[in-house]
């Protein structure tokens, strides 16, 4: 018997994640999405799921574990990434994991290096520090020159930071703001709005109704829940406690190096902690260190 409230899946967890957009019955959701948060210009008609783990080049090299990766019809590549936590150099694993679809296109023999583009969306559940101050939520990296031209096309990135979106029902003008809305608010909502009534979200909303879930999903979803919720509790903690300890340690220097030594171990702290947990709930140390930017020899060591 489940003790579930809520009439629908939570979309930030693994579970409903990757029920609603990382399985082969629901890929058109994914696509739907897809034409929706990348550029105006793109169109994608039919995908096709790829291994979602992948190695390097060599034993040494550290393998990258997606949410969801998949290729389209025309030979492009998309990682599809869910960050519920912060990580201190997220951009820069965004940056190393785009390389595996890269490196995977090089062939034997008279290779001329002719690429397909490779595309990273981030659906965030944190802000980065460096845009605080900004109400932008998303943000469209590209290669460019000096004169702001486009360098190269082969290579993109966009990213949503989820908290900043707050605007209501009455506001989503776009069909952007209406998946953001869906996944800030989906396990929230009792019924269909009336602004979602179309064919994509009546199909999403029935995929994540959890009475029409089987026993085993049932537990699945629960137990992604669970790490989820504790992955926010500790996150909270954390950031209170590593803050007020930070001022603690910096009252003597002043409190300008208090708050800078409160940020440091805030962060610190809550990597470990997040860490911990992950490592309670089974999830491989891969996956820990990149969630949390801790090094596989500090996970062990837990």
């Amino acid at each position: 018997m489940s003790n579930l409230k809520e009439r629908y899946v939570n979309p930030l967890t693994d579970f409903g994640f990757k029920k609603l957009f990382g399985t082969e019955p629901n890929k058109d959701i994914l696509i739907e999405f897809l034409n929706k948060v990348l550029p105006d210009e793109k169109n994608i008609q039919e995908l096709q799921f790829a291994n979602s783990e992948m190695l390097g080049r060599s034993p040494l090299d550290r393998k990258a574990i997606f949410d969801v990766y998949c290729t389209s019809d025309t030979g492009e590549h998309f990682i599809v990434e869910l960050q519920k936590v912060k990580q201190n150099f997220f951009k820069d694993r965004s940056i190393y994991y785009a390389s595996f679809p890269i490196q995977e296109q090089a062939t034997r023999g008279g290779w001329n290096f002719k690429l397909d583009a490779v595309y990273t969306v981030g659906i965030l559940d944190f802000t980065f520090d460096e845009h605080a101050d900004s109400d932008d939520f998303y943000h469209v990296v590209e290669l460019k020159n000096q004169r702001n031209e486009v360098f190269s096309d082969k290579l993109m990135f966009i990213y949503v930071e989820l908290p900043k979106f707050l605007k209501g029902q009455e506001e989503l003008t776009s069909d952007r703001d209406k998946w953001l809305y869906v996944f800030r608010h989906l396990a929230d909502l009792n019924d269909l709005p009336e602004v979602l009534e179309t064919e994509v979200f009546r199909k999403l909303f029935a995929e994540a109704e959890i009475a029409n879930f089987s026993k085993d999903e049932i537990s699945a979803y629960e137990n992604s829940l669970k790490y989820f919720r504790d992955l926010n509790n500790v996150v909270e903690t954390s950031r209170e406690e590593g803050f007020e300890a930070g001022l603690e340690a910096g009252l003597e220097a002043g409190r300008q190096a208090g708050l800078e030594k409160g940020v440091e171990e805030g962060d610190r702290k809550r990597a470990t902690i997040v860490a911990k947990v992950m490592k309670e709930n089974g999830m491989p140390v891969a996956a820990i260190m990149a969630a949390t930017g801790l090094s596989e020899a500090d996970i062990e060591g837990l």
